[in-house]
């Protein structure tokens, strides 16, 4: 108490207001109080995550990797998914959200001006005062106040800093959605075509198969062939027309995805891509050696970036909580009985507080928020590390995946070539009479199933391309 009492002392007419009022505050302050912000400010945590500038495209498509493909269709479809998939317009309605909380944030800059007027009419009770009378009193009044947050310690512009990196955020997560959109597009886009060639594949061994069924019923009326060999060509025939049907289910399939990608119905493109076209190709120029570059690029990467901005900007928040906030209070208006004496001068009034406001105790909560500020940091650091190791493991699986498919591409089609001779020499030697019709079998099945599977393996390969693509957030250029 002595030492309050001395601080008082120094209390004098001659200081200011707002120095009055934190020398009152100081006075009254206990000491671990007076000491606790310069304590906690005092660590390693820095005010301000210190991190490379993140990629952001300013368009996401703006590489437009797909158009390496040459297929004008595709080009539109992708064209048609930018402007109306639903989940391009909720996720760009997510940006606008974030844009106006970054708004919002700021506007903690400027003063809350507010205006106000009305009547009032009151009594006040006669009991209140020994022999006195109630009084009546009405009266007009028209006013304005202002409240404003001077920003001296930094509490708005940490605030509008994490909500601009939020709003960043929100932008990454936009490109993701369009990077995975476009990618979707194209990866169904070569489902459809895929199936489309599986099913001219088995349309043309049909063809073929029918043939040679002919051929076995006129052997066999000619008395040169049992009627095992009839049954055994039709069995063969058959089940090639067996697979026809869910061929067909997976066109249909892949036109009701795209469809949806597109933000259309299907019967509305239906016609266009139900036309047989061939598959694009798939054999491209990628690089061995991807930079760290293109993946730092990855939307998912540059979101969690952003996210560990945020989170390191909220613990710097967390310790303005422990600082004072200073204030000021203003109000100007006129009163008066009669309202034709509103803006006499002897109607006027005004008010201007400056106020200094410190939290001296809260039951530890600032102290809590802090910790588990500190706490989300390290949390939203694992994320990003997690971030960036995966993207690494996904870019390293969707190249392997794409050397792989290639490769088996390249080593069916060298495949499907010997059994194409393998089925003409044994159909020629049972047009002879020279073989039984048991190899023509195997030579037909064999066949149609390596032609069926280097259709696939190329449908592969084309997913896996656009996998590639997906992984490395969008394309590259040769320089990279």
């Amino acid at each position: 108490m002595r030492m309050l009492y001395i601080r008082i002392q120094h209390i004098n007419k001659d200081m200011r207001p707002f120095q009055q009022i934190l020398l009152l505050l100081t006075a009254i302050l206990p000491a671990k109080a007076v000491a606790g912000p310069e304590s906690v400010m005092a660590d390693s945590m820095p005010d301000r995550w210190q991190y490379v500038s993140e990629f952001i495209q300013a368009v996401p498509t703006d590489d437009r990797w797909w158009q390496s493909f040459d297929d004008p269709l595709l080009d539109s479809l992708i064209a048609l998914g930018v402007d109306r998939n639903f989940n391009i317009l909720a996720a760009m309605r997510r940006i606008e959200v974030a844009n106006q909380a970054v708004r919002q944030a700021r506007a903690g800059y400027y003063p809350n001006i507010g205006v106000s007027g009305g009547w009032t009419k009151s009594r006040s009770s006669g009991n209140m005062i020994p022999g006195g009378r109630p009084e009546n009193m009405d009266y007009f009044s028209l006013g304005a106040s202002m409240s404003w947050e001077i920003d001296v310690f930094g509490r708005i512009s940490a605030k509008a800093k994490r909500m601009k990196s939020l709003y960043r955020a929100s932008r990454a997560e936009y490109a993701a959605v369009m990077v995975s959109m476009c990618g979707e597009i194209a990866r169904n886009y070569a489902a459809l075509r895929t199936a489309q060639e599986q099913l001219e594949v088995a349309r043309r061994h049909i063809v073929s198969q029918d043939s040679v069924l002919h051929i076995a019923e006129a052997r066999f009326d000619a008395e040169l062939a049992s009627k095992l060999d009839i049954e055994q060509a039709s069995t063969i025939c058959y089940s090639t027309k067996a697979t026809i049907p869910s061929l067909e289910a997976q066109i249909e399939t892949s036109i009701n995805a795209i469809a949806l990608l597109i933000g259309e119905y299907p019967e509305n493109i239906s016609l266009r891509l139900k036309a047989p076209a061939p598959l694009p190709d798939y054999r491209q120029i990628v690089g061995a050696g991807i930079p760290k570059e293109l993946i730092r690029r990855r939307p998912d990467v540059v979101e969690a970036e952003c996210q560990l901005a945020a989170a390191a900007q909220a613990v710097g928040i967390a310790k303005k909580d422990f600082l004072p906030v200073l204030s000021i209070q203003g109000s100007i208006g006129t009163s008066a009985h009669n309202a034709g004496d509103l803006f006499d001068r002897n109607s006027f009034i005004y008010s201007i507080a400056p106020t200094i406001s410190w939290t001296v105790f809260d039951g530890m909560a600032r102290n809590a928020a802090l910790v588990s500020a500190r706490e989300q940091l390290k949390a939203t650091v694992d994320q990003y590390n997690l971030a960036v190791l995966t993207a690494v493991q996904e870019v390293d699986n969707a190249m392997a995946n794409y050397l792989s498919a290639m490769k088996e591409a390249e080593l069916l089609a060298d495949v499907v070539e010997h059994a194409s001779n393998s089925f003409d020499l044994s159909f020629d030697l049972y047009r002879s009479g020279l073989s039984s019709f048991t190899n023509v079998a195997d030579a037909q099945i064999s066949y149609l199933q390596y032609a069926s599977s280097l259709a696939a393996a190329k449908g592969n390969a084309l997913t896996a391309l656009v996998s590639l693509y997906q992984a490395l957030g969008g394309g590259w250029s040769e320089q990279q």
